[in-house]
């Protein structure tokens, strides 16, 4: 790129990066209860049914790691940047609901999908997400001004009424032993009904011809379907894994480059055909190192396996989480230049380092890395 002007192009995970948004701590909350999201963590400050902003402290903490993050890449010639917040404490409505806060801006991964010269604006299923797009317009609207290939898109906005989600979904999960809540999972027993598609950008992962589709609690069949359709040159997997209540594919699978993936060794995958897809395309799935949290991190609905949670600036050159030695030991074994980057105060505002970012403009074309296709998947 030799340019200022925006140039907007990605077709996977591990093309060379020039351009990517990072997003900022700015006024994150501890949403407001809502169908999709009760937060109970009284021995933070935040028992169920109470929410507010998450201690200054903490946002300056992350903030800092989040600004030095962009220093690094901005030191390996990557453009960034950052979204607008707005005020998250606010009540907001539709004429189907009303939610007492909203979230924040941290993870943009969550709410945009850049497909080759595309960025689409999730769904969101969360009410206290609905409104999050407005975080993004700024830069949305130049992107439009500066390139004029650039295709922009926004999903279907779900109503999120009633009918969207199961009722009292949430008390009956939680009395369900351990081995109860992994059957929900294979059941596809999460709380979003499928009255309206439903996706969450951060559920899908790319690798040029083909999409791969997580099949959770933020994304529905029907939010599936609706990428199905809307992709329709592209060969769509939808994936499942053993994660109840789960979300978001890049804590279950993660996408190093051509022919290698990482995974999650809790989390199984409950598809066998994904991995018979991988092994006919020579692809190898390795399970990923131990991480260094043993549960979730203070007021985190975010996972420890936020320790594969890594960004990827070409195909041998990786960024991860400082505090995940075992886990850069192993990607260095793999070949890979391992980026250490200080995160952990993040992971409470929405995730790692792969959900704190966004892509723009990676170097590359559409590639076919699945031409051997298994049938029916």
């Amino acid at each position: 790129m030799t340019s200022n002007k925006t140039i907007v192009n990605s077709w996977n995970e591990w093309d060379p990066l020039k351009h990517i948004i990072v997003g900022r701590a700015d006024g994150t909350m501890v949403q407001a209860p809502e169908p999709a999201a009760e937060r109970d963590w009284p021995e933070h400050g935040f028992p169920l049914g109470t929410y507010g902003l998450l201690p200054e402290e903490m946002e300056v903490r992350a903030n800092e790691q989040l600004d030095n993050f962009v220093k690094i890449l901005e030191s390996r010639g990557v453009r960034v940047d950052r979204p607008t917040p707005v005020d998250f404490s606010q009540p907001v409505q539709t004429p189907d609901w009303k939610q007492g806060s909203m979230f924040g801006c941290m993870p943009p991964r969550d709410l945009l999908l850049t497909v080759g010269n595309e960025m689409i604006e999730a769904t969101m299923s969360y009410r206290s997400r609905w409104f999050e797009y407005l975080c993004y317009r700024p830069l949305l609207e130049q992107y439009f001004k500066d390139d004029p290939n650039f295709r922009w898109e926004a999903a279907p906005k779900p109503r999120l009424s009633d009918r969207t989600y199961k009722k009292d979904w949430n008390i009956k999960f939680n009395a369900l032993s351990k081995e109860e809540q992994e059957q929900t999972a294979r059941d596809e027993d999460f709380i979003t009904t499928e009255v309206e598609p439903c996706f969450d950008a951060a559920d899908i992962g790319r690798a040029g011809k083909d999409l791969f589709i997580y099949r959770t609690a933020t994304t529905n069949r029907a939010g599936v379907d609706w990428l199905t359709r809307h992709f329709s040159n592209h060969r769509i997997h939808m994936v499942r894994f053993l994660e109840p209540a789960g979300s978001h594919i890049d804590a279950s699978l993660t996408l190093l480059r051509p022919g290698l993936a990482l995974s999650s060794y809790e989390r199984v995958p409950l598809e066998p055909r994904m991995k018979e897809l991988f092994k006919k395309n020579d692809w190898e799935i390795v399970d990923c190192a131990e991480p260094s949290a043993d549960g979730y991190a203070p007021l985190s609905f975010c996972s420890r396996w936020l320790s594969m949670n890594t960004l990827m600036l070409d195909e041998k050159t990786v960024c991860v989480d400082a505090k995940e030695v075992k886990q850069m030991e192993q990607l260095d074994s793999l070949g890979f230049e391992v980026i250490p980057v200080p995160f952990s105060d993040v992971n409470a505002f929405g995730g790692g380092l792969h959900c704190a970012t966004a892509d723009v403009y990676r170097e590359g074309s559409c590639q076919d890395y699945f031409p051997k296709q298994i049938q029916g998947y």
